[in-house]
């Protein structure tokens, strides 16, 4: 894996067009954050604008202090201390309210910045999880939700805040040294110009690397995971694995490192300039103050304001500084929410009108995955009237499990197009077409949920209604292991969060799995995707008797390896190499001899034991 290589980079920084990119994704910020939490940012602007002005009114007060108490005014010291100690208190407030407010206002995006990211993302398309660069801007995009928007927001607030108490600040040293201002303004540009630019360096570096970041979070997954843990032990995975992530880890620490080290030295270097520029100031206006020229109140007035002007200059510059950075990273949140659900390439022509028969059409339907140049399905055209059973046979890759995807919507054809009751599958509404299906896929999903949630989440508008869990329960063969469970259907599957957690067989989870389909009572199409891989030839024969009670009256499309279970559906379609090569019903296959009949004939034989070998 090559190193990332950070050039510096050559766009001028705090140009006319540069300060326009710090603001550019400003407006949808404050917008975004506006909508999620109204009340808790309308307090920090009157907090921030309370925190701009209270420390002009110290520095004043200040002042009258010191020429009071030298010209011996003893009631008015004691007033103008008194209103100090009041305006202090009322600062301090002002900040342990905004950093209550930010506590809270982080909290609060965190969360509903990256359910808008979730909810994006489950919006999207299958074909989009299996692009590499969909993951990269998801992994960009959560990867700033919980920090960048407020981030955002608190500059935007730290600029205003700054630029007001500057102004301030500057209006007071007029009055007493203008060089003096001329230095505070100029001894803070080179400082914030740095900063600006490796915060662009950095932000280029972030964003070129994230294949890399989510490789180290793969591995982390696999060293750490039940689902990987046999393996990794008994083939001595961990080793090999610890070693690669520790080698990629060490690569993605240099690199920031790198970054840190300059940056910091950078930072101390140029900051060191607006430090003798001050002190160099300071003892000028000493010398005024020893010559005459200033009071002693007008002395300490000066110092504070160009120590404090100082401050807020550098916090304006270097406020612009992170909104440039904070805005580059804007963009990949903003970027990934206005993503389409599915690639250009998805969208096909459909201009074809549709059909008044029922039942499910393939007309001429061909697909490849994003990205490949091979098809995966072609030129596949079938008609599966309403009611009839449909067997899909084939060896591994032939294209079985892609036309199921297709017929559920998680991928969308390349060519051609599919029809449910006369009318084109994208059509469809989403909602309304997995109402009518109910499908149980090859490597169906294990949750850690109780076991009634997984039965129940086959039908989510139905997972409290225990009498249909059960129903779907016996129905998916999944009854006895129901009855050995020691909190029946409150039972903890898995040992992620508890550990009186049940973990189950391969056999046992498939059980779970066709439960959940059997939930969809009202479905009038089941799809099976070798649903009975993990159990034995008793249990097996058991869920077809029920699935052929079950779907009586409803289409069936089955895919099984296992030609007993197929030989009773009303058409069998042979693919091979994602095409159809035979089509008809059982005996017709046989009598034609060709692949179905030599497949059949294979497992109904059996494998042959080579010479020598004991059974």
């Amino acid at each position: 894996m090559n190193v990332v290589t950070v050039r510096p980079s050559t766009t001028p920084l705090l140009s006319p067009r540069a300060l326009f990119e710090s603001f550019s994704e400003a407006p949808r910020t404050l917008r975004l954050v506006g909508r999620l939490a109204p009340v808790t940012l309308a307090s920090l602007v009157a907090l921030t604008a309370l925190a701009a002005t209270t420390p002009l009114g110290v520095a004043y007060v200040g002042k009258r202090v010191i020429d009071a108490v030298v010209a011996h005014e003893r009631a008015a010291a004691l007033k103008f201390v008194v209103v100090e100690l009041c305006l202090v208190a009322l600062l301090s407030l002002a900040q342990r309210g905004l950093a209550l407010s930010r506590s809270l206002l982080t909290a609060r995006l965190s969360v509903d910045v990256n359910v808008m990211i979730l909810e994006k993302a489950q919006a999207a398309t299958l074909s989009r999880f299996e692009d590499p660069e969909f993951y990269d801007q998801l992994t960009r995009a959560r990867r700033e939700a919980s920090s960048r928007p407020i981030a955002v927001v608190m500059g935007l607030l730290s600029l205003a805040q700054n630029a007001v108490t500057l102004l301030g600040y500057a209006a007071l040293l007029s009055r007493t040294s203008g060089w003096a201002l001329l230095g505070l303004l100029l001894s803070a540009l080179p400082a914030t110009i740095a900063e600006v630019r490796l915060a662009k360096d950095a932000f280029r570096l972030r964003n070129r690397r994230s294949p890399e970041t989510r490789r180290l979070g793969y591995l982390e997954y696999v060293l750490g995971n039940e689902v990987y843990a046999k393996e990794v032990r008994t083939f001595g995975l961990g080793g090999l694995l610890l070693g690669r992530y520790r080698e990629l880890a060490g690569r993605l620490y240099e690199e920031d490192r790198g970054v840190a080290v300059r940056r910091a030295w950078i930072g101390y270097l140029l900051s060191t300039i607006a430090t003798a520029t001050f002190y160099g100031c300071y003892l000028a206006l000493a010398l005024d103050a020893v010559a005459g020229r200033l009071s002693l109140g007008d002395l300490t007035l000066a110092v504070v304001a160009f120590r404090q002007g100082q401050q807020a200059f550098t916090s304006v510059l270097t406020a612009l500084g992170g909104l440039y950075e904070d805005n580059l990273y804007m963009t990949n949140l903003f970027g990934f929410l206005a993503l389409p659900a599915a690639p250009e390439a998805e969208v096909a022509r459909r201009d074809a009108p549709g059909r008044d028969a029922p039942g499910i059409v393939f007309e001429d339907v061909g697909f490849r995955y994003p990205g490949q140049e091979r098809f995966a399905l072609r030129h596949v055209s079938l008609e599966i009237p309403p009611g009839k059973h449909l067997a899909i046979v084939g060896q591994n890759g032939s294209g079985k499990t892609t036309l199921i995807k297709l017929l559920t919507r998680l991928y969308t054809p390349t060519e051609g197009r599919i029809l449910v009751d006369g009318k084109d599958l994208r059509d469809w509404d989403e909602a309304a077409l997995w109402a009518k299906l109910g499908v149980v896929f090859q490597d169906f999903a294990r949750y850690q949920l109780s076991f009634g949630e997984n039965v129940g989440v086959g039908s989510v508008p139905h997972l409290d209604d225990e009498p249909r869990i059960l129903r779907a329960v016996e129905r998916g063969g999944a009854d006895e292991l129901l009855a050995s469970l020691p909190q029946g259907l409150e039972t903890p599957l898995g040992r992620w969060f508890k550990r009186e957690g049940v973990e189950l067989s391969g056999g046992q989870w498939q059980r779970v799995a066709l439960a959940r389909a059997f939930m969809r009572e009202e479905a009038d199409v089941l799809i099976l995707d070798e649903p009975t891989a993990a159990l034995d030839a008793e249990a097996e024969q058991a869920v077809f008797e029920r699935f052929q009670a079950l779907a009586a009256g409803r289409t069936a499309v089955l895919i099984s390896h296992r030609f007993p279970t197929v030989r009773g559906a009303d058409e069998i379609v042979v693919l091979e190499s994602g095409a159809i090569v035979e089509q008809g019903d059982h005996e017709q296959l046989l009598a034609r001899r060709g692949r179905y009949a030599r497949l059949f004939e294979l497992q109904a034989e059996g494998y042959r034991l080579p010479p020598g070998f004991r059974a």
